[in-house]
């Protein structure tokens, strides 16, 4: 489990746990929500439509083992379910707005059911940007009740009446994989919910979708060079476990997400004048395009597409092999510098 919200949670629930605390412990679990939506947004934002219904660990039993659009469904259905069918005893949100509309669901279920090529078929069926519009309307309507939960209110149990609510109302499949999720919740008092399924429960599959995601990225660069078109070695970029680097559909590089349509200006530059990449043009030097617009933070990477022009991608790739092993750093400017002529002098001396 990711080492700050795995701690964010803890504290949480121990802060929950005592009067006088409750209130911080409410305030560091939307903070812990706020956090986890974030890495759910980055992913809908910059990641192609296809890559949320591919399952690129195939069937199984780990979160890990779904589509990135059915991660989606299920964490905001069982969340919209809880809230308002269970505890608040009102309307779902799906069924407010037209989102069962917007979102082109063919369930109005948990999802648990799905697998395989089901799981499959129902993710192609979603419109993901409604459904991640209707996640945050769940979101938000949640945090609003738990803003106004009182200390009281953590102990509050649920009857046989909230079971046959919960089964009538038909957003919990009849199967197996399915149904023992309404004895679940209302075994446990608002407490434990706020644990399962408004913390851990995100934690568990925000994880699991930043597996898929990686996971998508690795198989889409297999076979693709891995010089980016500003002349970054994506092979030794630290963000290289989860970008499939600005030759595929997974471009996730950090610059490429802030610019129009997901597409770095570099990339758009070289696409557009047909160069393989910023290295085949004589603007190089001066150039103020995408992520040399940076200036003395990104003069590292014009440094190594100067060196690529005068000497070649593979000699790049054995000067970076050489500099990694010997020291260990994240980011190229560490060892480059801000200076654009001393940081190819430096690359120079490793050739």
């Amino acid at each position: 489990m990711d080492k700050e919200w795995s701690g964010k949670n803890k504290r949480m629930q121990a802060l929950i746990s005592k009067k006088a605390s409750f209130s911080e412990g409410i305030r560091v679990l939307l903070d812990l929500r706020a956090g986890l939506f974030e890495q759910i947004t980055s992913i809908v934002k910059t990641f192609p439509p296809e890559a949320f219904y591919q399952m690129p660990f195939g069937a199984g039993a780990g979160n890990h083992c779904a589509s990135l659009a059915w991660s989606l469904w299920h964490i905001f259905r069982i969340e919209d379910i809880v809230a308002h069918t269970l505890i608040l005893k009102d309307a779902q949100i799906l069924f407010q707005d037209d989102w069962l509309d917007k979102t082109q669901s063919p369930v109005i279920t948990t999802g648990n059911e799905l697998d395989g090529e089901a799981m499959i078929d129902f993710s192609r069926k979603l419109d993901i940007k409604a459904t991640y519009d209707y996640c945050k309307a769940v979101m938000d309507s949640t945090n609003e009740m738990l803003e106004h939960l009182q200390f009281a209110d953590l102990k509050k149990q649920f009857t046989e009446e909230d079971k046959e609510r919960l089964a009538a109302s038909k957003c919990v499949s009849s199967d197996e994989s399915a149904v023992w999720l309404i004895e679940f919740w209302c075994g446990k008092n608002i407490k434990g919910l706020i644990q399962m399924p408004f913390s851990r429960h995100w934690i568990m599959h925000v994880e699991a979708m930043r597996r898929i995601k990686n996971k998508l990225c690795q198989q889409a660069k297999k076979g693709v060079d891995q010089i980016a078109y500003c002349g970054l070695s994506c092979v030794h970029c630290f963000l290289t476990a989860w970008c499939g680097s600005c030759r595929t559909i997974y471009n996730t590089c950090s610059f490429a997400t802030c610019s129009p349509n997901g597409v770095c200006p570099n990339t758009a530059c070289c696409t557009e004048k047909g160069l393989d990449g910023c290295y085949e043009c004589s603007e190089l030097y001066d150039c103020t395009k995408g992520f040399y617009s940076l200036g003395k933070d990104t003069n590292a990477i014009r440094a190594m597409a100067l060196f690529i022009q005068k000497y070649g991608k593979k000699d790049l790739l054995k000067v970076m092999d050489t500099l990694h092993s010997k020291k260990k750093f994240e980011k190229i400017q560490e060892v480059l510098g801000e200076d654009i002529d001393e940081g190819l002098k430096i690359l120079e001396k490793q050739r």
